[in-house]
């Protein structure tokens, strides 16, 4: 992927360590969170970064970015990037996700449905506590093939993303390399006339 498209979205690590919150918060990690792939944009941190966004962000409840920044600082992948991953789960896709979860962890155990019909969760935007709450015990109530599930469709994500973004930064380069080259021939050919 082209370096300039994540320097534009994301922040410098001098403006994060300038942050007051950063130096509070930098000082509990030692100087872990110096460390350069946290910051850097290369294809190994970027697709590091993807993979463990992904892998967060199917954590239960409001803790996907604390997942993420637990993941990222100790395997050394791009923090920002993990982080921003993380948002693909959002109240329109988690009950989604979760169904997706749910089949995906019957089919690892071999459960058979029986005819048993997954309902949707419907989210009451008025009633939002109550809504929460619903979700829960509607989470708990997929059991067995949901605590597969999710680790597993996790784990399936995060491999996927990893793997895409090695790629697609991969033919990045090889297309840039490739438009170079055929520049520098049209340069020179110009320069036989």
């Amino acid at each position: 992927m082209p370096r300039k498209f994540f320097r534009r979205y994301l922040p410098t690590h001098a403006s994060i360590s300038a942050n007051p919150w950063f130096v509070r918060f930098g000082a509990q990690f030692g100087g872990s969170l110096q460390h350069p792939n946290l910051w850097h944009l290369n294809r190994h941190s970027v697709a590091g970064g993807v993979a463990v966004g992904l892998f967060a962000g199917l954590i239960p409840g409001p803790l996907q970015m604390l997942g993420a920044l637990a993941l990222a600082i100790p395997l050394h992948v791009n923090l920002p990037v993990a982080l921003l991953v993380t948002l693909y789960t959002n109240p329109l896709t988690i009950v989604p996700l979760y169904v997706l979860a749910y089949e995906y962890g019957a089919l690892l155990i071999g459960a058979n449905a029986n005819g048993v019909v997954v309902k949707a969760f419907e989210m009451d935007w008025l009633h939002l506590a109550d809504s929460m709450r619903l979700l829960a015990d509607w989470c708990l109530s997929l059991g067995k093939p949901l605590a597969v599930g999710l680790p597993a469709l996790a784990l399936t994500l995060a491999a996927v993303g990893y793997f895409a973004v090695k790629l697609a930064w991969r033919l990045n380069v090889a297309l840039a390399w490739r438009a170079r080259r055929a520049r520098r021939s049209a340069g020179s050919k110009k320069e036989t006339h």
